[in-house]
């Protein structure tokens, strides 16, 4: 399992009962997590100091009970700052289990000792572009959320990246790749973090289990003769691990000129109370050897 073992300003400190016990810098939150299926009693007295909680509700969804908890507030990891702030089902605006990833393709941006343009697709509140930017590459930032793009340009400032190389679209992933394909544009590396489910702004409807397969094969047409790497994320529990390596092989090895390797496997958070991992998805990687 990757974990994401460097957050200073993030932790899980318990799991029980379907929820896990977090702290976001100085605030403590109760959120529904659907991995934590054992229940064990809750000693330790954080769990009634916290500063909100999700509730689930049997009919779908869930409401915030907020005891205090300002509207907004920022977390750091590294040289990166995030702004936060709850809304509706449960997010925050962060998947703090993403800086696994963010560490690795950082590295690779900065060993490729040469430009780097990196597509960023379902790229949320931009944790994944503001690594990649601060580690020195051109990313185009692409989601179909107006209000998560904006997010994400308000992270890039207070991370002090307003002025990085960075392209804010707000379109349909599927769409967007369409054109860049039809005008010859060209990526050294791609980073996609769909949804299970979701719609586009004009009412597109994505089913990750039909669609994540062709929408790989239309994205191996933008990387570049010298790709650096392409990374698959996904929080949809039926995918293994290995699914997606076999969707890296079949679309992405099997294409490209360089030889490169392929891994995959889940990802997860430490738990600071008793040592467990929490997982939270999987990711499937391609490298080339060269960057």
């Amino acid at each position: 399992m990757w974990i994401a073992n460097n957050w200073k300003d993030y932790e899980v400190i318990d799991t029980s009962k379907g929820e896990k016990l977090e702290r976001w810098a100085d605030y403590l939150l109760i959120r529904p997590d659907p991995q934590v299926i054992w229940d064990t009693e809750r000693t330790l007295k954080a769990w009634k100091k916290c500063n909100a909680h999700y509730h689930r509700s049997n009919k779908g969804g869930g409401e915030w009970e907020f005891f205090n908890l300002p509207e907004q507030w920022n977390i750091h990891y590294k040289d990166l700052t995030f702004q936060l702030k709850p809304f509706s089902f449960k997010h925050t605006g962060l998947f703090p289990e993403q800086a696994v990833n963010w560490d690795w393709f950082s590295q690779k941006i900065k060993e490729a000792n040469r430009s780097v343009k990196v597509l960023n697709l379902f790229a949320y509140t931009g944790g994944a572009t503001l690594a990649a930017a601060k580690a020195g590459a051109s990313v185009t930032h692409v989601d179909a959320s107006k209000g998560m793009v904006a997010w994400a340009k308000e992270n890039a400032a207070v991370s002090g990246l307003s002025n990085a190389p960075i392209r804010w679209i707000v379109d349909d992933c599927f769409k967007f790749v369409e054109r860049e394909i039809r005008r010859g544009s060209k990526y050294d590396a791609i980073i996609m973090d769909p949804p299970s489910y979701g719609r586009g702004p004009k009412g597109e409807i994505w089913k990750i289990e039909e669609a994540l397969h062709p929408f790989v094969k239309l994205c191996a047409n933008l990387l570049s003769d010298s790709p650096c790497f392409f990374l698959i994320n996904s929080y949809t529990t039926g995918f293994a691990p290995s699914v997606l390596s076999y969707l890296l092989g079949i679309e992405i090895a099997s294409k490209v000129k360089e030889k490169g390797l392929i891994t995959a496997d889940e990802i997860g958070l430490p738990v600071s109370s008793n040592g467990l991992i929490l997982p939270c998805g999987s990711s499937g990687r391609w490298e080339s050897n060269f960057s």
